[in-house]
């Protein structure tokens, strides 16, 4: 049994598919008389376009992630889907010309233009392959890549078995695709590692067997879609499979895309999120059908990035657990710290971490966090239900700088129930934090995502959901179909106003754009402690408390205190010199206006990283975005920004 499993446009080109990798894994290992290989399509693609026009890694990454909320990558590829060069393209074109700058248009319809080719040249490859099963990945924008493949593959080889699976084809939306694309043979839905390998097993059997698998999606005898239900429970950890990348960092060193960009390895820890299981964040549909938390063991997980360090020389890593398992800081970490490896780790935390435990991340090679802040103001945090407050989300951007790590985070708005005056005192704020890490973007207005609870629980309010217009003019399907295949909804605007937004957008932008310049640091000298700023709101340059009042209010403020707290945290330490609380209100009223404190609900903290020299190494990874020039609407997918890359590399579903 042949089984080829590919990997269309749009996936990620600096990342190898942890899906496909472990199916690979799956089928070599689970599979009597079996073998799998992976056909790196996406980089295949690289080749094919520079060859036929300019193309750049900017444009890939567009295409890939930037535009996902707009749909741009899907559109290209639906003219290869419907064998129509000029599918919908006035659709396209009257929908989008408000939101694309001209050069961005001009390429997209071209592009529109081009892929059928690319789509035929494919499928012939993959026919000559000659395999028994052919799976294709679907995650984000690669739906229409994968359906045309699989369309053409189909026509020119129909006895070739065609398999579809991944986030775009989790519950409903799986459904969909079976039931609207019949070239499409099977559809998995949910976690495939062991429901692939079966559904290959059962095929050599003799397909006796598929109404026994759970999540699949087949055909009866006359053709109609039977859908199985999909399993009652998540994988347990151990069934989980390590990837097998085989192929791909060879693909890529002869690829064109090899000059474009630094190759990471994706490495999995756990599934689910274990807040999420507590307190689901309203926006979020990134777990789909499974929210359970469930983690390898550490020896497991160690013993897999060693494995895949030395097996592939490559020390950058992209985790794409959605969330760190705490145990993890106590077991996996202290170990990558003492092996001697310089690994450079990317993960996604929760913003409410210690500074220690912060410091662990760093030595371990953690340099980049995705905290997942998405607010600064406590009230809108609530309405998230994030489990966070303002100051905490400013604390841990505070603590990542001076422990060297590197934050990436969104600022989302469009929540029922907030208002201007949740955002005023924060935009008034934020040029006291231009010394730490801005957003990745500007604020973004929620999307309704499949799976999140505002899109499941319409009394937290949002109702009337349609699919996103993207969908309407990339597919030929009405739009009750449309609703099962979408992951993205449209509902009328919630929250603040245009004018709240544009206030706040260019508050950030001053942020993004004095950034790199900014520069706020504390010494503690026991009995003075010395502040340095370089901030563009604020004249001064050095100052010192020296008085003892001064000095334990200021380490006190280490952490989020209300004036309360604080005035009796401080008498205990202070004797008989302890201050009232109107005293110590005047000195936070004061701290406040010299930008050394960030302030909400009721709450202060203070704004200066210890200066260390970490403040002088720390790799910014996002650097070039703050400080590029913005040619184009914000249309990064809102969310814990890399939840979005995250779910690019997403494991948990079939491919």
């Amino acid at each position: 049994m042949r089984v080829l499993l590919v990997n269309m446009p749009w996936s990620p080109i600096d990342l190898p598919s942890l899906a496909l990798g472990i199916l690979k894994r799956s089928v070599d290992e689970r599979v009597a008389d079996a073998r799998a290989e992976v056909l790196h399509a996406n980089l295949e693609f690289t080749d094919w376009i520079t060859h036929r026009t300019e193309f750049t890694a900017d444009d890939y990454e567009y295409y890939a992630l930037s535009s996902y909320f707009m749909g741009c990558g899907d559109w290209v590829f639906s003219s290869a889907l419907y064998d129509d060069p000029g599918w919908k393209e006035e659709e396209f074109t009257e929908v989008m010309s408000g939101r694309l700058r001209k050069s961005r248009m001009k390429m997209t319809q071209a592009l529109h233009r081009q892929v059928p080719q690319f789509v035929e040249d494919v499928a012939g490859r993959i026919v000559a392959y000659a395999p028994d099963v052919v799976g294709f990945t679907s995650t984000f924008q690669q739906n229409t890549a994968a359906l045309a493949a699989a369309k053409h593959v189909k026509r020119l080889a129909p006895h070739i078995v065609t398999v579809m699976g991944g986030a775009n084809c989790d519950a409903e939306q799986g459904a969909a695709v079976h039931r609207n694309f019949p070239f499409v043979d099977f559809v998995i839905r949910g976690e495939g590692e062991t429901a692939f390998p079966q559904l290959v097993n059962t095929l050599a059997e003799g397909q006796s067997g598929l109404s026994a698998i759970p999540g699949l999606c087949h055909r009866g005898a006359d053709g109609a879609s039977i859908v199985n239900a999909m399993a009652t429970a998540p994988l347990p950890p151990a069934h989980i499979l390590p990837p097998d990348y085989s192929g791909y960092f060879e693909c890529l060193a002869s690829s064109v895309a090899r000059n474009w960009v630094e190759p990471k390895l994706v490495v999995e820890g756990a599934r689910g999120c274990w807040w999420g299981e507590k307190h689901h964040c309203t926006f979020c549909g990134l777990n789909g059908s499974f929210m359970q938390f469930r983690s390898k063991s550490p020896e497991v997980f160690y013993d897999e990035i060693m494995e895949l360090a030395e097996r592939h020389r490559v020390l950058d890593m992209y985790v794409v657990d959605n969330i760190l398992d705490m145990g993890y800081l106590n077991t996996v970490l202290p170990r990558i710290i003492d092996s001697g490896y310089d690994l450079r780790l990317h993960i996604e935390i929760k913003a409410n971490m210690r500074r220690s435990q912060l410091r662990t991340l760093s030595e371990a090679g953690l340099i980049y966090v995705q905290p997942g802040i998405e607010s600064l103001n406590n009230r809108v945090l609530d309405l998230m239900d994030k489990g966070v407050s303002g100051c905490q989300n400013v604390r841990m951007l505070r603590d990542g700088a001076e422990t060297g790590l590197s934050v990436s985070w969104n600022y989302l708005h469009g929540f029922p129930g907030e208002s201007t005056e949740d955002y005023a005192p924060i935009i008034e704020q934020i040029p006291a934090l231009e010394h730490l890490d801005p957003p990745v973007d500007m604020s973004a207005r929620i999307a309704i995502e499949r799976f999140s609870p505002y899109f499941n629980r319409p009394e937290l309010g949002f109702d009337g959901l349609r699919p996103e217009a993207h969908y309407r003019f990339t597919y030929d399907l009405p739009e009750e179909e449309l609703y099962d295949l979408a992951y993205v909804f449209e509902a009328p605007a919630r929250g603040i106003d245009e004018p709240t937004v544009t206030s706040l957008n260019e508050a950030l932008a001053g942020w993004k754009k004095h950034h790199v310049d900014a520069r706020l640091t504390h010494v503690d000298l026991g009995d003075r402690i010395v502040l340095v700023s370089r901030r563009r709101a604020f004249s001064w340059r050095t100052m010192e408390l020296t008085s003892p009042v001064e000095i334990v209010l200021f380490r006190l403020l280490d952490q989020p205190h209300a004036p309360g707290a604080l005035t009796r945290k401080a008498a205990a330490r202070l004797s008989g010199e302890a201050p009232g609380q109107d005293e110590v209100q005047i000195v936070l009223d004061r701290w406040t206006a010299l930008g050394l404190l960030f302030t909400d609900s009721g709450q202060y903290v203070h704004l200066a990283p210890a200066a260390v020299n970490e403040d002088l190494l720390r790799l910014d990874f996002m650097r070039h975005l703050h400080t590029a020039e913005v040619f184009e609407p914000p249309t990064s997918p809102p969310g814990d920004s890399a939840n979005t890359a995250a779910q690019q590399a997403q494991p948990s579903l079939m491919a």
